[in-house]
């Protein structure tokens, strides 16, 4: 198991995906794009922010990590089998106008990205990259230690998978804040305060903090039974 990320692969080619590959190569990764159909479509945008376009085969293949930069609506079409083992970022949300009306993508009882661990049994799921507006996340970057820089949460299981995920935000030009377990990632969806939350660490540690006594963390406990998961 890789304990930093060499080679990044991107699955979804969008303005997130572009943006999250523009910032990565930025950063001195090796970044593979994968979108539905011909590379060869996407190829010149990617060669533009310093990517290369491959096959989602050829992503899972090269990559010690990928990031989910899809509609959420289309995890059940990734390959799990070729996902096993595998670090994947979710940065996924549920959004009607793209999604469709799925409630089972808006069940407070479970985060979405636990929907996605467990279609991609196997995989290592990390919860990131996918609170902040890709527009913030452009105009936001800085380097480590630079005034007024922002932050990113990630929500994962394995406290080793968090910590590659968070150099991965640093690299990119944010502050890394562990919002806590998978379960955990339901603070960082639509609905949440930290949802395009545009805001230094001490802020958003504290927006998360106040979750449980906000109108979404009320929802969420309810749903649960009285004993969410998301510290």
């Amino acid at each position: 198991m890789a304990s930093r990320i060499r080679t990044l692969g991107i699955i979804g080619a969008g303005r997130l995906g572009t943006l999250l590959a523009k910032l990565s190569s930025a950063a001195g990764y090796d970044v593979r794009v994968a979108a539905s159909g011909d590379p060869a479509r996407i190829a010149r945008a990617m060669a533009a922010v310093g990517a290369s376009a491959a096959s989602v085969d050829a992503v899972l293949a090269a990559a010690d990590a990928v990031i989910l930069a899809l509609p959420l609506s289309s995890f059940r079409s990734l390959p799990a089998d070729r996902m096993r083992g595998l670090l994947v970022i979710d940065a996924m949300n549920y959004w009607w106008g793209a999604d469709g009306i799925r409630p089972e993508l808006d069940d407070p009882r479970s985060s979405t990205s636990e929907l996605v661990q467990r279609h991609l049994v196997g995989a290592r799921v990390v919860k990131a990259l996918g609170h902040m507006g890709y527009h913030d996340v452009e105009d936001e970057a800085r380097p480590s230690g630079a005034a007024g820089r922002k932050a990113i949460a990630i929500a994962g299981d394995d406290p080793d998978d968090v910590a590659i995920v968070a150099d991965l935000v640093d690299d990119l030009g944010f502050d890394p804040v562990v919002a806590g377990e998978l379960a955990s990632g339901i603070m960082l969806e639509p609905g949440a305060e930290a949802f395009g939350a545009d805001v230094d660490a001490t802020e958003l540690r504290a927006m998360l903090e106040r979750f449980p006594d906000s109108q979404r963390g009320i929802v969420v406990a309810r749903a649960r039974g009285g004993s969410a998961r998301l510290a």
